[in-house]
């Protein structure tokens, strides 16, 4: 079974018995299955796990054979929470957190209706309240251990849009979603700098991009949202996994001109310091560089206006048909490497 939590990264638990951090990883494996997302810290997780035993009434692994739930009108306080996995899973948490039991260790439990309270209707504040496990569920805990228990777990849930699965939902209507030149769909995190990424794609390339393929996109929460590492490769391209990466790069195969694209929202325009870098590691790239800082409006762009390099190009989102040609020699275009 998987490790759900590094005793390394939680000193509770390093410091539980075995047996109880096998009843914590099976807890956690169990939650997992009905659709609890397991993406907090180890402790975070820890606390849910043992809050839920709690409600429970469950002291070893043994226990989910008979766990108590709503049916069986066992219900625990918060404060009844916190002295229960003080007593058996060796925890020292003050009697005064409680309020943690309810905001924290049973949000997840309490949403998605594993956990149900024994009088829904009191106030949130109702230190009366207690917590029990549904019925539902805990049936499923007791066939724990059957060969066929996932299984088991899959039929009975098949209708229930999981807490996981509705948090994935949330998360896809805040996506920002955009269309390569190539027709490939990405979607950006929300957030102002990746609004100026999607403009820089649908904006800026069209315009003048010379019919150019984006080769990689980054993202403020998955640093290679979108990657083609071969056609990198076959420019020669320094290593993808360099740390100096633009925010995108793409490619003019007419011109055999190479976008290195910077959106700035709150830091990052090339500079010259940052010129000197990304020539330096692109020195043996087959294609030609042309440098560019994207701003999303002009007082953005005023804000930096003092760090731009010289030999590289400004694009501002809100005025989109125009550039900034930071040299009087020549408009958009690479400049030849001095030798």
């Amino acid at each position: 079974m998987k490790q759900y939590i590094n005793p390394d990264l939680s000193k509770t638990f390093n410091s539980k018995s075995p047996e109880v951090q096998k009843l914590i990883n099976t807890t956690l494996y169990i939650l997992e299955r009905f659709g609890i997302p397991l993406e907090g810290s180890s402790r975070r997780l820890e606390r849910m796990a043992i809050s839920f035993l709690a409600c429970g009434g469950i002291k070893e692994i043994a226990d989910f054979k008979s766990i108590k739930d709503f049916d069986s009108h066992y219900s625990l306080k918060t404060r009844e929470i916190i002295e229960f996995v003080n007593k058996y899973f060796n925890e020292s948490i003050s009697s005064g957190s409680y309020d943690d039991i309810r905001r924290k260790d049973l949000k997840l439990l309490t949403l998605s209706g594993i956990v149900v309270q024994s009088s829904p209707n009191s106030a949130t504040n109702d230190s009366t309240r207690g917590y029990s496990i549904n019925p539902i569920y805990s049936n499923l805990v007791k066939q724990f251990g059957l060969d066929n228990w996932e299984q088991l777990v899959q039929e009975k849930l098949k209708n229930v849009v999981s807490i996981n699965e509705q948090l994935k939902r949330h998360r896809n209507l805040q996506k920002i979603k955009t269309t390569l030149p190539s027709g490939i769909e990405i979607s950006f995190s929300i957030g102002e700098h990746n609004i100026l990424q999607k403009a820089i794609i649908e904006e800026f390339l069209p315009r003048f991009g010379h019919d150019s393929e984006v080769l990689y996109v980054g993202d403020t929460s998955d640093k290679y949202l979108f990657l083609n590492k071969e056609k990198l490769e076959e420019l020669n391209f320094f290593n993808i996994s360099h740390e100096e990466l633009p925010d995108i790069i793409a490619y003019s195969k007419s011109n055999n001109w190479l976008y290195l694209i910077e959106a700035v929202y709150s830091s990052g325009p090339i500079s010259e310091i940052r010129l000197l870098q990304l020539k330096k590691i692109t020195d043996k790239c087959k294609a030609q560089i042309v440098f560019i800082t994207a701003f999303m409006n002009k007082p953005k762009f005023r804000q930096f206006i003092g760090d731009i390099a010289w030999e590289t190009e400004v694009w501002i989102a809100d005025n989109p048909d125009h550039l900034v040609h930071f040299n009087g020699d020549k408009f958009l275009g690479p400049y030849i490497k001095q030798t």
